[in-house]
């Protein structure tokens, strides 16, 4: 890379807290650019500091993670956050993700797998570690069965909600797919528009429900 992506953490555990700022600054093309003990710290300093990526913890003292998610969007609009919690709960999961978090992560997830999940956020993609994705993709399941398609998915656009449903983010499913990232951007903006939808992870959900993916 040739430019790091610039991380912060809000994490009350001082030890975790520590351990995922060295694993960020160890790697190359990351930097950990701050840390913080709590929401309420976070938001009082971030609007002020260049950062392209958050690691928010769910469980806070205070203001919990989910509720910060929109006050951070509002404060730092273009922020990626990426939730990460010990436990998968799916109604934190949902509320997460529907406030505008772009991901969400166990923290039990390999350093290697969570720099991953940080260079997809900060590529536009929305990492989730598989159980999180399950639950996500059940949620679905049970809000009835979604419109039909505006026009039929291409092989290239069901290809692609494929790889997104494994956990791939827009770099990852490029490289699967051979084409650029702008290619991948395309495709996706067609999907919206063909399935409803407005996010990445509905998109996925209306594809499995529908049978457009498997």
């Amino acid at each position: 890379m040739s430019k790091a992506i610039r991380v912060a953490i809000v994490e009350d555990d001082a030890a975790l807290r520590l351990g995922l700022g060295r694993i960020i600054d160890a790697a190359d093309g990351f930097h950990c650019a701050a840390t913080f003990a709590s929401a309420e710290d976070a938001l009082a300093h971030l609007s002020n500091l260049p950062c392209d990526v958050l690691l928010l913890d769910i469980q806070l003292p205070g203001m919990s993670g989910s509720e910060a998610v929109p006050q951070l969007r509002q404060e730092c609009p273009n922020l990626k956050i990426l939730m990460l919690t010990v436990f998968s709960d799916e109604n934190k999961v949902f509320s997460s993700i529907c406030n505008g978090a772009s991901g969400y992560l166990l923290k039990t997830t390999p350093p290697a797998q969570l720099l991953e999940a940080i260079a997809a956020a900060h590529e536009g993609g929305a990492p989730l570690s598989p159980q999180v994705a399950r639950q996500i993709v059940a949620l679905f399941q049970k809000t009835g069965p979604p419109e039909p398609p505006a026009a039929p998915l291409s092989p290239q656009e069901r290809r692609l909600l494929s790889l997104l449903a494994e956990g791939y983010g827009y770099s990852g499913a490029a490289e699967r797919m051979e084409v650029s990232i702008n290619t991948i951007r395309n495709y996706i903006r067609s999907v919206y528009e063909k399935l409803h939808v407005h996010s990445k992870s509905e998109a996925v959900g209306a594809a499995l429900r529908q049978g457009l993916i498997r």
